[in-house]
């Protein structure tokens, strides 16, 4: 039985993944090893602040790392990241949320 803090931290990251822009960049990045804000929102079709935006909240919550080079910022998955997360959870949860029609059109 988890504890009410690890219900807490697990309530805490499907916040973070509660967002449509956030849960595209973590798709995006598992997709490719690394990617800069531009290239993100070029990727996305999002806007270079919102994306900016998703990657300070996934980086804040330890999911997403970055590396600098010159004025360029490159991002990736955190070292670590689970990959039944990244192989798994994530279409997973966006197959059910399809299905049961809480998630965008139904295939």
């Amino acid at each position: 039985m988890p504890t009410r803090e690890d219900a807490v931290a697990v309530a805490e990251v499907l916040t973070v993944l509660a967002d449509p822009t956030r849960a595209r960049v973590l798709h995006a990045l598992d997709a490719v090893e690394e990617l800069c804000v531009g290239d993100l929102a070029l990727a996305l079709e999002a806007s270079e602040d919102a994306v900016g935006y998703a990657l300070r909240v996934l980086r804040g919550a330890g999911l997403v790392s970055n590396r600098k080079v010159g004025r360029v910022v490159f991002y990736r998955l955190a070292a670590g990241f689970p990959e039944p997360l990244a192989e798994h959870c994530l279409r997973a949860l966006t197959d059910l949320s399809r299905r049961s029609g809480t998630g965008g059109s139904t295939p």
